[in-house]
């Protein structure tokens, strides 16, 4: 049996919230180490790396669910 559209929809969902608070979480461990008097600069842009891969993914997934949706 397949994946309704529905279902499917429900999916990427659930993928989306879940990189979503990824994305909090690194947002968050920005602000622990930029607190610091002496905060690790190759840390934050690893970061920062990591917030524009997840920024990407959400994209493309909302891209994936437009052509369901449609």
């Amino acid at each position: 049996m397949q994946l309704t559209k529905e279902e499917k929809i429900a999916i990427i969902g659930q993928h989306i919230k879940n990189l979503e608070n990824s994305k909090y979480n690194i947002e968050l461990s920005i602000v622990e180490e930029s607190s610091i008097t002496s905060p690790n600069l190759a840390a934050l842009s690893n970061l920062n790396d990591e917030i524009e891969k997840i920024v990407t993914k959400i994209s493309a997934l909302n891209s994936e669910k437009t052509k369901l949706e449609a």
